[in-house]
């Protein structure tokens, strides 16, 4: 049986002890990430006693609760001991006859009879850095061997908020600055702050050219963020850095590029070998939302 708890009704210790010990385990599922990236408390279905959950995040508009995907959260969908196509379909169910969805993502374990659109994401999972380094295209390797010039005028650092903050805010293009940006420095801040989220710069003749941010859990880095100076784009700061994280992380913990649907974006991404992981995710244009309300309105029927 699958029932609909709000937020205040969830039991917590239960919804952790699933995600936990689920076979499609995510960090993005997990309460910190869900109250932070989250505008407003969030709802969770849920099978039998947390035999398998799923969250529901949303946001209020036209009175009405409308599913959408916080910003920053790649995947969702449904978290269970083993993934089972039926119980997947289930909750499927269950969410499209109980909720209006403009955005809802599924995970890359969650097996689906329905077609919905998929989406990429790439991996790299544990293993010895001279491993995976050694996968690397010959392009990416090229990139990462420097000059010995800019090496003698180059660092890798561990910055704070605040200085990240600053390098973002004047290097980032195609965000609308009085939305957008405020909402995704809020996160990060946020993140920063609770010691889940770590900004890494490289620095060229003692200014920063590029900033990586980085989000961990108990076993996974996922790049949330990569910021560069265009007037250093040569120096191929961006590939170092990640390199650098890599090779910090990568015998213990899986890394998680985050995205790879812009042409330019898997491209580079690919350059390190990872490994390709689909997953599917529900969309409604607003005017699909709209028809779908003027029916719910004509036969008498809310999403509250």
């Amino acid at each position: 049986m699958i029932r609909r708890l709000k937020y205040h009704e969830i039991d917590f210790a239960k919804y952790a002890q699933c995600l936990e010990n689920s076979e499609q385990r995510k960090y993005s599922a997990a309460k910190d990430f869900l109250d932070t990236t989250s505008t407003m408390p969030w709802d969770i279905l849920v099978y039998k006693d947390y035999e398998a959950v799923m969250p529901v995040p949303f946001v209020r508009k036209y009175g009405m609760k409308i599913v959408h995907n916080p910003k920053l959260c790649q995947q969702l969908g449904v978290f269970s001991e083993k993934d089972n196509l039926e119980l997947n379909e289930a909750f499927l169910e269950y969410l499209e006859k109980n909720y209006m969805i403009r955005a809802y993502p599924f995970n890359d374990v969650n097996q689906l009879r329905t077609k919905i659109r998929i989406k990429k994401n790439f991996l790299l999972y544990p293993e010895a850095y001279e491993k995976v380094y050694s996968r690397y295209s010959p392009k990416r390797k090229r990139k990462l061997r420097l000059d010995e010039a800019v090496v003698k005028e180059s660092e890798i650092k561990t910055i704070p908020y605040e200085k990240a903050k600053a390098f973002i805010e004047s290097n980032t293009i195609g965000l609308n600055k009085d939305h957008d940006l405020s909402e995704f420095m809020r996160i990060f801040e946020s993140f920063y702050k609770s010691g889940y989220l770590k900004f890494t710069a490289f620095y060229y003749q003692k200014k920063i050219a590029n900033v990586i941010a980085t989000y961990s859990d108990s076993n996974m880095v996922a790049l949330l963020g990569n910021f560069n100076d265009k007037d250093y784009v040569r120096l191929s700061g961006a590939s170092v850095l990640i390199d650098h994280v890599i090779k910090e992380n990568i015998e213990t913990h899986i890394f998680d590029f985050e995205g790879g649907e812009l042409p330019n974006i898997e491209e580079f991404f690919r350059g390190f070998r990872p490994e390709l992981r689909p997953y599917g995710i529900i969309e409604n244009s607003k005017m699909n939302l709209f028809k779908k309300l003027a029916y719910l309105v004509v036969r008498g029927r809310s999403f509250l």
